[in-house]
């Protein structure tokens, strides 16, 4: 297996900066889910503490949609399962974007859902990887 695609989600991994996050809201593409809608963009390195052909990740959910902290952060928690376990797909598009142009895929994983429907873990791993298919397309 490669290292590239193992089942870890390191920290280096995880989108950070004020900057990088608003670039990638102004100039990303968004694709909707049942209750997950993902945002991406091919970002260049500048300022972007990753390796070419790299994904950047982030997790969101909204205090609207879910008030409770605690249910916020199961949230976060399955959906960088989800992500970890289906990493494998945003990986071959970073890479392929990587070699194109020297540029990294940008995700945002937003949860849209409400605080009251209860997802499972199963739910939220099928749902990322299809949005994670669905880049891999638009991005080919």
């Amino acid at each position: 297996m490669e290292n590239s695609c193992r089942n870890t989600l390191r920290k280096d991994e995880i989108l950070r900066g004020r900057k990088v996050v608003s670039e990638l809201f102004d100039s990303g593409s968004s694709i909707k889910g049942e209750f997950l809608r993902i945002v991406f963009a091919s970002l260049s390195l500048d300022g972007l503490s990753c390796r070419r052909g790299n994904t950047l990740v982030l997790f969101v959910v909204g205090k609207k949609n879910v008030p409770s902290a605690v249910d916020r952060n199961r949230i976060k928690r399955l959906m960088r399962e989800a992500y970890r376990h289906e990493k494998c797909v945003a990986v071959n598009c970073a890479e392929h974007l990587g070699q194109h142009d020297g540029r990294a895929l940008c995700i945002a994983l937003i949860y849209t859902g409400r605080s009251r429907s209860k997802v499972q873990a199963d739910r939220f791993r099928k749902e990322v990887r299809r949005l994670l298919e669905a880049v891999r397309q638009q991005i080919s």
